[in-house]
C-alpha cells in the first residue's frame, strides 16, 4: 500500500513538472498577437487583489484626466461622437465586420470613469476622415511590431491605401503586469487603453509635416473586452541607424533637419513645451525621406517644478546639467534641453558630420558641439539647420572649393553608359556610383577626385532639394542612345 502510495505520489510529481516545462516552452507570447486576441482568463480576485482595485481605479482616473487636460481648448469644426462599430479580427479568415450597434460607456466601481469616454469638450478634435466603415474588406494585414503597451498591424484599404492600425497588445507586457498585480483584464484594458487614446488626442492636437498623421479610430469588441480602440494612422518605415548610416549625407541631413523642425514645433506648440520621455529611434517612423515621430503616448506637457536650481537637473547616461529655477518655481527649458539632448546623442552625432561637403564641416560641427552641451536652444539649433539648407540648395557652399579642370570633357547629349561602373561612399545606388551635384562643374570636380572615374552621365533625376543625380563610371566603351540623359567623357582637346 505505501508503495503504490510513492508511486502515485512520484506520477503526480512528474505529470507536474512536465506540465510546468510545457507551459515555459510553449507560452503565449511568442508569436505576434492578433488584433483581437484576448491574454486568457483573469485570475480569481483574492481579498489582497480587492484591496488593490483602488489603487487600480485611481492609476485609470490619473490617465483619464491626463487625455482631458490635452483635449481642452474646445472641438475643432465638425467634431462630433467618434464613430463606435464592431470592427473584428482583421487576420485572413477573420469573421469580419458585423452590424454596427449602439455602444454606451459602462462605468467601473470606484468611480472610475466610463469607457469609451464621452467626447465634448475633451474630444480629441477635428473628427476623423476615417472610421470602422473605412475598415470593410482591408487586405494583407500583417504584424509590424509592438512594444510595452501597443501593437502596429499594416492593412491596405479597400482604394489601395496603405495605413498602420494601433492597438493595445493583449500579449504585451503593459496588460500583462496589471493583470498579474489586480486580476482585472477589463479595468488593466482600459488603463492600457488611455495610453492610445492619449496618443491620439495628441497626435491630432500636434499636427505638423514631422509629426504622423491620425487619419482615424474605431471601436472594437474583442472576446470579453467591450469598446477596444483601434487607430488608424499614417504608415512608414522604421528608423534603422545602421541602413542611415549607409545613406548618402543629403539623405541624413535631411533626417537631422525634419528632427529640428519637430522639436521646435514641440518647444512652441498650442499645448506648451512638449517632452519625449521615451526618445528613441524605434519611436520614429521615415514618411517618403521625412522624419515623423509616431509614439506620442509618453510625452510630457508640464515643465518639471523646483524649489531651487538643485531639483532641476537633467540626468542622462553619460553626462548630467543642472538648469536654473524660475522664480515661477518651474525648471527653465527642461522639457526643449532633453529633447534637443537626445536629438543630440541619437541623431545629430551620428548622421550630420560624416562624408558632408569640406566646406559645411565646421558648422555642421558646430551644431553638433552645441547641442550635445545645450549652450543653444532649439531655435538656434533650427536656424543654423536652415542655414545649412540654404547654402546646400544653393550652392553657396562650392564658393572658392571648385577648382578648374585641366582634363576637358566631351557632351553627349542624349545618350547613358550601361555599364562600366564602379562603387563610391556614400551612393544613392549601393551598385555603382550615384551622386547628387549643384551644377556641372561640381560634376567635373568629383570625377577628377575618384581615380577610376574617365565619365559620368547627368540624369533628369532630381534629389528633395533640386539636385541632379549623375552617375560616375569608370569607362566609356559602350555609349547608347537615351533621351533623358546626357554623358560626359574624358577626351582631351574637346571643350565640356
Amino acid at each position: 500500500m505505501r508503495r503504490r502510495r510513492a508511486a502515485v505520489a512520484v506520477g503526480f510529481c512528474a505529470s507536474f513538472l512536465l506540465g510546468s516545462v510545457l507551459n515555459v516552452l510553449f507560452a503565449p507570447g511568442s508569436e505576434p498577437p492578433r488584433p483581437g486576441q484576448s491574454p486568457g482568463p483573469s485570475p480569481a480576485p483574492g481579498p489582497g487583489r480587492r484591496g488593490a482595485r483602488g489603487e487600480l481605479a485611481r492609476q485609470i482616473r490619473a490617465r483619464y484626466e491626463e487625455v482631458q487636460r490635452y483635449s481642452r481648448g474646445g472641438p475643432g469644426p465638425g467634431a462630433g461622437r467618434p464613430e463606435r462599430r464592431r470592427l473584428m479580427d482583421l487576420a485572413p479568415g477573420g469573421p469580419g465586420l458585423q452590424r454596427p450597434r449602439p455602444l454606451r460607456a459602462r462605468p467601473l466601481p470606484d468611480g472610475v470613469p466610463g469607457w469609451p469616454p464621452a467626447p465634448g469638450p475633451g474630444s480629441p478634435g477635428p473628427r476623423p476622415r476615417l472610421g470602422c466603415a473605412a475598415l470593410r474588406n482591408v487586405s494583407g494585414a500583417q504584424y509590424v511590431g509592438s512594444g510595452y503597451t501597443k501593437a502596429v498591424y499594416r492593412v491596405r484599404l479597400p482604394g489601395g491605401a496603405a495605413v498602420a492600425l494601433k492597438a493595445v497588445d493583449f500579449s504585451g507586457h503593459d496588460l500583462g503586469s496589471c493583470v498579474r498585480e489586480f486580476g482585472v483584464r477589463r479595468g488593466c484594458y482600459r488603463l492600457a487603453a488611455h495610453k492610445l487614446l492619449k496618443e491620439m488626442v495628441l497626435l491630432e492636437r500636434l499636427r505638423h509635416p514631422n509629426v504622423l498623421q491620425l487619419y482615424g479610430y474605431c471601436y472594437q469588441d474583442s472576446e470579453d473586452i467591450p469598446d477596444t480602440l483601434t487607430t488608424i494612422t499614417e504608415l512608414g518605415a522604421p528608423v534603422e541607424m545602421i541602413q542611415l548610416l549607409q545613406t548618402s549625407w543629403e539623405d541624413r541631413f535631411r533626417i537631422c533637419l525634419s528632427l529640428g523642425r519637430l522639436l521646435h514645433h514641440l518647444a512652441h506648440s498650442p499645448l506648451g513645451s512638449v517632452t519625449l520621455l521615451d526618445f528613441r529611434p524605434r519611436q520614429f517612423v521615415l514618411v517618403d525621406g521625412e522624419l515623423k515621430v509616431t509614439d506620442l503616448d509618453d510625452a510630457r506637457v508640464e515643465e518639471t517644478p523646483c524649489t531651487s536650481s538643485t531639483n532641476c537637473i537633467l540626468e542622462f547616461p553619460a553626462r548630467n546639467f543642472t538648469l536654473p529655477c524660475s522664480a515661477q518655481g518651474w525648471c527653465e527649458g527642461m522639457n526643449e534641453k532633453r529633447n534637443l539632448y537626445n536629438a543630440y546623442r541619437f541623431f545629430f552625432t551620428y548622421l550630420l558630420p560624416h562624408s558632408a561637403p569640406p566646406s559645411l564641416r565646421p558648422l555642421l560641427d558646430s551644431i553638433v558641439n552645441a547641442t550635445g552641451e545645450l549652450t543653444w536652444g532649439v531655435d538656434e539649433t533650427l536656424t543654423q539647420l536652415e542655414k545649412v539648407l540654404h547654402l546646400y540648395r544653393s550652392g553657396q557652399y562650392l564658393q572658392n572649393s571648385t577648382t578648374s579642370s585641366r582634363t576637358e570633357y566631351q557632351r553627349i547629349p542624349d545618350s547613358t553608359i550601361p555599364r562600366e561602373d564602379y562603387r563610391c561612399w556614400p551612393s544613392y545606388h549601393h551598385g555603382s556610383c550615384l551622386l547628387s551635384v549643384f551644377n556641372l562643374a561640381e560634376a567635373v570636380d568629383v570625377c577628377e577626385s575618384h581615380a577610376q572615374c574617365q565619365a559620368f552621365v547627368v540624369t533628369n533625376q532630381t534629389t528633395w532639394t533640386g539636385r541632379q543625380l549623375v552617375f560616375f563610371k569608370a569607362g566609356w566603351s559602350q555609349v547608347v542612345p537615351d533621351p533623358n540623359k546626357t554623358t560626359y567623357v574624358k577626351a582631351p582637346g574637346r571643350p565640356v
